[in-house]
């Protein structure tokens, strides 16, 4: 399997003209590794890449006539990682003469690895003060003389300079979308936000006007307010409507990770700076370059990465654990709290310059129970979002439900009233959410503003109510229309009518169960 030089270099050049800056980047690659298999006649190439999370090696691309298994590599451990640790290629003459080689990823048959050859090379990305090995390029190829696959190295390490930025680029890509979707899952910072921000109530619609005011600047923004408030929404509002709009908005509770994690987290750390640093890793900092980073209960961090938050602020660089080269970054940064940062600057728990610094723009977010105007709102929105979600046919909320909704308290906010809508959708089999379906919590006596609890034949009466109602605010007040969709006679409508004392006529405006 002899290759002209000439074919090198017209791969290279179909190669350098298919990367296509605006491309995505994973069918870029894919599409690249197609090529030079083809071209060239290699049986597979595959490209590994480190996920900096896992500080494991996995199997990101390929072109292959098999299908490749889901496999992880660790570095160190096999040909792929030995090349990712050393940073230097190996070229297997006999696969089956190895015993590095660990066949993980295709199943090579025994009389296959008899007939293959294996070259792994490093792609390696270069930044101001620092090198790194990101992931590994690889290939299967007919058994050839070391002389000849010398040539083939020779080719796939100008491959992998070539490329190195691309890989780059898909890692940034797999750490940004593992970083977004932990954000959205149980035990992540906050539920998936709502598509559009909802704000019937004045003190909510000043909050929207604050956030529009500061969002064209680079000013840094403090949200404040109650656990659940959403202000973690807020500054994704913000965010949005910035210049920074179209580049990355990171997101880092720092309550969330133990206060020895929180550094390396933000700053990152250089390979050997501590047990397990096997690679090196970029902070979030680094990930938010020309973009925001949101750092939610910022009252939460340890003194000493508070003064490098500062230090990023101010010098506009960080250093990374265990490194020695300050990095410059420019970064958009909002902060939020739900504790009172004036009462820790008493105790020494927070830095008084650190406060003063992120206290430019400061915008205060009032608990639910404040703006009772946004609850019912809120409620439909989350309804509307849950039934189409579930699959359910639900309408709308019984007035009895939205008086409970109303008058409860909210201790949890908007995220507790999201939980509330969620599970009455789940257990509802009507087309109506009814008080029954709401938690317990919402139905004791402070929220329903009854100082005992109901008997039995009072509960039923409250249940027939609640349905003569809803049946007349959804016919608008025709008692006749009323009777037929509660299968019942006029006259036990209207029997029922004089029993509660209902105003029929309060009705005969409504549409659709709104007031």
């Amino acid at each position: 399997m002899s290759v002209p030089d000439h074919q090198y270099l017209l791969t290279l050049k179909r190669i350098t003209d298919e990367l296509v800056p605006q491309a995505p980047l994973e069918e870029s690659l894919n599409r690249l590794l197609k090529t030079m298999a083809q071209d060239i006649g290699y049986v597979r190439a595959f490209l590994v890449i480190m996920d900096p999370q896992t500080e494991s090696l996995k199997l990101s691309l390929s072109y292959s006539p098999s299908k490749a298994d889901p496999v992880t590599y660790s570095p160190g451990h096999g040909v792929v990682g030995q090349v990712f640790e050393t940073g230097k290629p190996v070229v297997v003459q006999r696969m089956s003469e190895d015993p590095d080689f660990l066949n993980l990823a295709f199943g090579r048959s025994d009389d296959e690895l008899r007939k293959l050859s294996f070259i792994c090379i490093p792609v390696t990305s270069h930044s101001p003060g620092t090198t790194e090995t990101i992931g590994v390029l690889s290939v299967d190829l007919p058994l050839l003389p070391m002389d000849e696959l010398q040539g083939h190295r020779i080719f796939l390490e100008v491959m992998s300079a070539t490329i190195a930025q691309q890989v780059a680029g898909l890692q940034e890509e797999m750490a940004l979308q593992k970083h977004l979707l932990a954000q959205s899952l149980p035990g992540g910072s906050d539920s998936p936000p709502p598509k559009d921000f909802v704000a019937a109530s004045k003190p909510m619609r000043m909050v929207l006007r604050q956030a529009r005011q500061v969002a064209p600047s680079r000013a840094t923004a403090l949200l404040r307010g109650e656990s659940g408030t959403g202000k973690e929404l807020l500054a994704e509002a913000i965010h949005a409507s910035s210049p920074r709009a179209d580049k990355a908005l990171i997101k880092l509770n720092c309550a969330a990770l133990p206060s020895e994690l929180v550094e390396s987290e933000l700053f990152g750390y250089q390979k050997g700076a501590f047990t397990g640093a096997y690679q090196n890793k970029r902070g979030l900092f680094e990930v938010a370059n020309n973009g925001t980073l949101f750092l939610d209960e910022i009252g939460e961090l340890s003194l000493d990465a508070q003064a490098k938050v500062l230090r990023a602020i101010q010098e506009k660089e960080i250093t990374r654990v265990g490194g020695e080269q300050p990095i410059i970054v420019d970064v958009r940064l909002i902060t939020a709290t739900h504790q009172p940062l004036e009462e820790l600057l008493q105790t020494g728990k927070f830095r008084e310059d650190l406060y003063y610094r992120i206290n430019v723009f400061p915008i205060f977010i009032p608990p639910l129970r404040e703006r009772r105007e946004d609850i019912l709102p809120l409620a439909e929105h989350f309804l509307n979002d849950f039934a189409t979600e579930y699959g359910k046919s639900i309408k709308r909320i019984s007035t009895p439900a939205i008086e409970l909704l109303t008058m409860y308290h909210w201790p949890g906010n908007v995220r507790e009233l999201r939980n509330c809508v969620e599970r009455a959708v789940l257990i509802c089999e009507e087309e109506v959410i009814r008080t029954y379906h709401l938690p317990p919590t919402l139905q004791t006596a402070e929220s329903s503003s009854t100082g005992i609890n109901l008997s039995f034949g009072e509960a039923v009466a409250n249940f027939e109510m609640e349905l003569l109602i809803d049946a007349l605010k959804k016919t608008r007040g025709n008692m006749l229309q009323a009777a037929r969709d509660l299968r019942v006679s006029y006259r036990i409508v209207n029997y029922k009518v004089k029993k509660y004392n209902v105003d029929v006529k309060k009705y005969s405006g409504s549409r659709g169960g709104k007031k």
